[in-house]
């Protein structure tokens, strides 16, 4: 190979990603004099990454194999654009071999390891092989190229039940499933084909022996083209759902400092079995005692920003710098290791329905300014459109302090702050999960949230006296703010009236719970409100056109709030609350999908029929499986019945709401 096609300056660089990535790595590379290209599809042709960059060009339709993930047309939009190198930032083509080689065929500086260097280490069976050789400890399982069910089972019965089935081309927690018996491997196995090729274009399988709680651990490694190559430290990312990391931190706080020198001796010799250039992470699982290697990610990872925060080097600036040839700046005992940095992925789903995706548009995005040690990386912004087509992640929030638990206590603030509504975030969750008593003590394992997933997806407690007043305040302060055209108008004061004093009364409901009353107050003097028959004085001077100061029993309280026609979002120190404004002249309605029907939830595509037409079904039973960003949902039998008739097929695209199955039920 002539490795002088492979690195060389440049000066315009494309980033073939979307989303928060797109955003971070076009920030980075501004601030280097580059200019950069954005690629989109139909359904991006608003959004934020397009925004930023210097240029933009339109790859296809909103599917990604038609766009993000059409390598051809990503080669031609930088051939079009004059870009001389690629950024492939992580997930879609980042661990494409093939890609790789064709930006090098196209005269492409590729921001990565060379394809040879991705078919070595991304293939989880290829990379396990050349590690055992390597002398790099592996957990006990099958590699092997045959890929037949019977060779998959007897494997899985020679390593022992509990086993994991995992794509070997994946990555993210897609195409694996943990099985416990050998009953459950061969339903298994199909859903992680079929998962694994459509997220990879790769349906092969690994099966490993499942460590009992275990942790995740990762080092953060990078090398040159001048045959340096360097470890980050480490991370902890043990706290997981569904195989996807949730919470991300360094250093480990697991590890004592000759069990962290070790680990990254590990990755450092792994990495330097293929010699590897560019930026990658060496992953490991731990069962308490030992450690044992799982597989390399040829790329940028989501959590690298915990990195940046304890060692001060950006790495998407080291990634170009190397990608155009030069050395790495800064030698192995250089990489300092300063305080601890932890870091939450806010996701557009609903924790409280099994963490279904949610779509649609962003009618608020509020964060906290970046100040010392908290770091906002989003790909989202208000009026931005969420769409069922590609991963969920919003944003991410990062925080940094001296010491892990006033780096969680700032993460806590960071998420407490953050407001997004028009959409269902996992934010709630989020604080719910970093102030976990068990979190807090780093007692924890990679099971850890689904065993706790009740106490942490519990729903709030009801709005009390103190969240109905400041939802009287939230509408007050819309109604001045509206009314605002007079700067000297008397109306800019809660209450004022010229003579006499006269009430309003307000009705709140939240959820499905009964109405609760509210009386206002006004006139000469004080203005009071009057929950349950008690009367108390209050005050709100409004900080901005969401915020207020909400002064009540002689307290004052930052309110923060959002008024969508009548429903109010509030957060108040109490946490967050949704309340409807009932309407005093009534004239309400609420429409609602009964749970009887089978619908589809969100936009989506059926991959998988589970039950034909006419055959008897016990409730909960599965009848249809959807792709709905890159998950799948299985729908399910509400009652017992026949399924009397299918609405759908494989491979059809549905939109939310529409109807895909008919059950009648079984007369009792």
């Amino acid at each position: 190979m002539d490795r002088s096609r492979l690195y060389r300056r440049f000066r315009t660089l494309l980033i073939a990603n979307r989303g928060e990535i797109a955003c971070r790595v076009i920030r980075t590379a501004r601030a280097m004099g580059l200019r950069t290209v954005a690629v989109y599809s139909d359904v991006d042709q608003d959004a934020m990454h397009v925004a930023l960059a210097d240029e933009a060009v339109l790859l296809g339709p909103a599917r990604a194999r038609d766009s993000y993930l059409n390598i051809e047309r990503v080669i031609a939009a930088a051939r079009e654009t004059g870009a001389e190198a690629v950024h492939p930032g992580y997930g879609f083509l980042s661990e494409n071999a093939e890609f790789a080689q064709a930006c090098l065929d196209a005269g492409l500086v590729f921001v990565g390891p060379t394809a040879e260097m991705m078919t070595a280490m991304g293939s989880k069976s290829g990379s396990k092989a050349l590690m055992e050789k390597a002398g790099v400890p592996l957990v006990p399982g099958y590699h092997g190229e045959a890929q037949d069910e019977a060779v998959l089972a007897e494997a899985a019965n020679r390593i022992g039940f509990p086993v994991l089935v995992k794509a070997s081309a994946g990555g993210g927690g897609r195409g694996m499933r943990v099985v416990s018996s050998a009953g459950e491997l061969s339903a298994a196995i199909v859903s992680a084909k079929r998962e694994a090729k459509a997220a990879f274009g790769d349906d092969r399988m690994l099966i490993e022996k499942y460590v009992q709680n275990p942790r995740h651990i990762e080092v953060q490694i990078i090398g040159d083209s001048h045959g340096n190559l360097l470890s980050l430290w480490e991370r902890e990312c043990t706290l997981q759902r569904r195989h996807q990391k949730v919470i991300e931190e360094a250093p480990s706080p697991t590890l004592n400092a000759t069990q962290r020198e070790t680990v990254c001796e590990a990755a450092r010799k792994a990495a330097g079995a293929v010699n590897y250039v560019g930026a990658g992470t060496i992953e490991f699982v731990s069962d308490g005692k030992n450690v044992f290697f799982i597989e390399m990610n040829t790329r940028l990872q989501v959590e690298h920003p915990v990195t940046e925060l304890i060692t001060g080097v950006d790495l998407v600036e080291w990634q170009l710098r190397v990608a155009s040839g030069e050395a790495l700046p800064l030698k192995q005992e250089e990489i300092g290791l300063n305080g601890h940095a932890i870091e939450a992925r806010v996701y557009a789903e609903n924790p409280q329905k099994n963490f279904m995706p949610s779509v649609g548009r962003i009618k608020t995005w509020r964060t906290p300014p970046e100040a010392e040690g908290l770091r906002i990386d989003a790909g989202y912004r208000s009026g931005d459109n969420v769409s069922p087509y590609y991963d969920a992640m919003l944003a991410k929030v990062i925080a940094w302090a001296p010491t892990r638990q006033a780096a969680i206590e700032k993460l806590n603030r960071g998420l407490e702050e953050t407001d997004v509504r028009g959409i269902v975030t996992n934010i709630p969750f989020l604080s719910a999960l970093v102030t976990h008593p068990d979190v807090r003590a780093n007692a924890i394992d990679t099971g850890f949230i689904e065993r706790e997933l009740k106490k942490l997806t519990a729903e709030k407690g009801a709005a009390g006296a103190f969240e109905l007043c400041a939802a009287v305040a939230a509408i007050l302060n819309a109604e001045q703010r509206a009314a605002q055209t007079d700067a000297s108008s008397p109306w800019q004061t809660f209450g004022w009236m010229p003579v006499g004093r006269r009430q309003r009364v307000f009705s709140f409901r939240q959820g499905h719970g009964p109405e609760q009353t509210i009386t206002l107050h006004y006139g000469n003097g004080s203005s009071t409100l009057s929950v349950g028959g008690h009367e108390q004085a209050f005050a709100a001077s409004s900080v901005d056109d969401s915020r207020f100061d909400l002064t009540l029993g002689g307290i004052k309280s930052r309110v923060a709030s959002v008024i969508e026609g009548h429903e109010i979002y509030l957060r108040t120190r109490n946490g967050r609350f949704d309340l409807h404004w009932v309407d005093p002249f009534g004239g309400e309605s609420e429409e609602q999908v009964g749970e009887d029907k089978i619908v589809a939830p969100l936009p989506g595509t059926v991959v998988a029929l589970l039950a034909e037409e006419g055959t008897t079904l016990e409730k909960g039973a599965p009848i249809l499986t959807l792709e709905v960003m890159k998950m799948e949902q299985t729908l399910r039998a509400p009652y017992a019945g026949v399924l009397k008739k299918l609405k759908c097929k494989v491979g059809d695209i549905v939109g939310e709401g529409v109807e895909l199955a008919e059950v009648e039920a079984t007369a009792s």
